[in-house]
């Protein structure tokens, strides 16, 4: 998921879904301005998809059509997307592992 806030004021969010067994690259699963990026901003927080801001990147993915597959020139830079959210799924974990150890050791 992606959001920005540019220079106008104007909210703008894409929401991206990757399925490695289904697709060839992550496709655009919802985009939008306004009251429409705020739902999906919203959405996100309610089911715990991070959320990662990039000015630049949300530009270049607002162009593309709902349900289309980036293409090949934004790999790296989505590539980069997915590596945040892996890293923050790993950190919860992390996290999540020491809270029951704690919880476990006080027994």
């Amino acid at each position: 998921m992606q959001e920005n806030i540019n220079k106008n004021l104007t909210q703008k969010a894409v929401a991206l879904k990757y399925d490695i067994e289904k697709d060839n690259a992550p496709k655009i699963t919802a985009k939008g301005k306004g009251e429409t990026a705020s739902n999906i901003i919203k959405i996100a927080k309610e089911n715990n998809i991070p959320i990662k801001k990039d000015e630049d990147l949300i530009e270049l993915l607002s162009q593309i059509d709902i349900d289309k597959e980036i293409p090949s020139s934004m790999y790296r830079a989505v590539a980069e997307i997915f590596s945040f959210i892996y890293d923050l799924s790993n950190n919860k974990k992390d996290i999540d592992e020491k809270l029951k150890d704690k919880t476990l050791n006080k027994l």
